[in-house]
């Protein structure tokens, strides 16, 4: 493909290209303020962190103008073989990379450490870029769904399998883009419910009512609500969704009296089987009016069912023993300052200390002190906060979304599908990845390492979303472009 003419320079959106470079050196200045030395206080001293990361920083330029240089029309002509080609990276990574902090993710080069599932995600996203632009291509059929889908789960099991959890999640957030293009909302309803069962089922495992786990009792409830909820959307009608709420009230009210009386309840049971109940009901009202939601709602709580029981499976047997412990450090069944909790606890200590105005630039005293693991890269975000205070800490928030919202915008005044489409894979990434890596730093969300884009320190992350980036910045150039 033959490299571009200067007058790219003129069809650049540079305002996505300032906030790159201001989020990048800000993320450069943090990196030397979390890894800052007493003995030698050069932030271009390149035995040090932030002296590597100028050296990344200077090749992401170079990636940057390449990429910029390239006709626009290279990222869907090659799509797959590079979707294909990141695949393959990912099945040898599993086999050739070695095993650092229980994970076999960063591929050995020399002197330079890479991990191909920074990179896979450009990768994915140009692939479902493509696929979705397909003529005639319907996200609501099936067998497109699940395509979709396909090319999503892939990296996603290929990543787990390097037992990186944390970089494997992050291609979920790619259901974020497949909303936009005609996915059914019931699909995020559901993942959102999801969510919110394991949070309640784990929480509350521990505790007994009677004979009867607390966690469960709760998430049938909830199913039971979301059934009639489901129902009074669907069928509107307010006499069948009082039914439901009477027979439900009903009898719980009478076995709760029961109970009272000391006499022994399994409310497992009893809320199966009101539900069971409840679907037969549902089940005559689909025969009555023939509204295939009703049989939607009945599966729903099938399913809804089923996911419940396979949680205790999911979270004693499938997860890794840290990471069943940072899960309850982060939904409060334990307390580990010394241990798994011991970085959310100290980062929490940072970011609070540095109150409204922050203590300063190169002032903070827990991130000098190293008593935050992990600081200058998955937790970097507490150095801003401890130094920098309230202000500078939201400050950077409102740069992160400023980028979002403006990639956003980039990608709906795209007159290609497949420009459409990657835009928002690229928000969806950069989203989740604001969000989680936030959110773990506060202790909001259990620690499973991603980093915050353009300030945590590495190469590879860096370059992966340079490359996310300014991909799309050619592509929003190439609109405007006469061929």
């Amino acid at each position: 493909m033959a490299l571009r003419e200067i007058s790219i320079w003129k069809t650049i959106d540079w305002y996505v290209v300032g906030l790159y470079t201001v989020l990048v050196l800000i993320g450069w200045v943090s990196i030397y303020a979390a890894s800052y030395n007493f003995d030698n206080a050069s932030i271009f001293d390149f035995s040090e962190r932030s002296g590597k990361q100028l050296l990344w920083i200077g090749l992401s330029f170079c990636i940057a103008f390449i990429l910029l240089m390239l006709d626009n029309r290279i990222y869907e002509t090659l799509a797959y073989p590079i979707y294909i080609g990141f695949m393959i990276l990912l099945v040898a990574t599993i086999f050739l990379a070695p095993e650092i902090k229980g994970s076999r993710s960063w591929l050995v080069l020399g002197p330079v450490n890479i991990q191909p599932a920074e990179f896979a995600k450009f990768g994915t996203a140009l692939a479902l870029a493509r696929l979705i632009s397909t003529y005639n291509f319907v996200l609501t059929r099936f067998t497109n769904f699940f395509k979709a889908c396909f090319l999503i789960l892939l990296p996603m099991a290929l990543i787990m399998m390097q037992k990186e959890t944390g970089s494997a999640l992050v291609y979920a957030s790619l259901v974020f883009m497949l909303y936009r293009e005609g996915m059914t909302g019931l699909i995020l309803f559901a993942g959102l419910c999801s969510i919110v069962y394991f949070v309640v089922g784990v929480k509350y495992s521990g505790m007994l009512w009677g004979i009867t786990p607390v966690g469960e009792v709760l998430v049938l409830a909830l199913i039971l609500l979301v059934m009639i909820i489901m129902v009074a959307y669907f069928y509107k009608d307010s006499v069948v969704v009082r039914n439901l709420l009477l027979f439900s009230t009903s009898v719980f009210i009478v076995f709760y009296l029961l109970s009272i009386w000391d006499i022994s309840i399994n409310w497992v049971y009893l809320f199966l089987a009101v539900i069971a109940l409840s679907s037969l009901y549902i089940a005559f009202l689909y025969l009555q009016s023939r509204k295939s939601k009703l049989l939607l709602t009945i599966c729903f709580a099938i399913v809804s069912v089923l996911f419940l029981f396979s949680v205790n499976y999911v979270f004693t047997e499938l997860m890794e023993p840290h990471q069943q412990t940072r899960i309850k450090v982060a939904f409060g069944m334990e307390d580990d300052p010394r241990g798994a909790g011991y970085n959310v606890n100290q980062s929490k200590i940072a970011i609070g200390s540095g109150g409204l105005w922050g203590k300063g630039f190169l002032n903070g005293t827990q991130t000098k002190l190293k008593y935050v693991p992990e600081q200058d890269t998955d937790f970097i975000f507490c150095t801003i906060g401890e130094e920098e205070g309230f202000w500078g800490a939201s400050l950077v928030v409102i740069l992160f979304f400023a980028l979002i919202l403006r990639i956003i915008q980039i990608a709906e005044r795209q007159k290609s599908v497949f420009g459409r489409v990657y835009g928002y894979c690229v928000a969806s990434i950069l989203f989740f990845h604001l969000a989680i890596n936030i959110g773990m730093v506060i202790g909001l969300c259990p620690v499973i390492g991603i980093p915050l884009p353009f300030f945590s320190y590495g190469g590879s992350s860096l370059w992966g979303f340079t490359i996310l980036l300014f991909a799309l910045l050619r592509i929003d150039a190439g609109r405007l472009e006469n061929y």
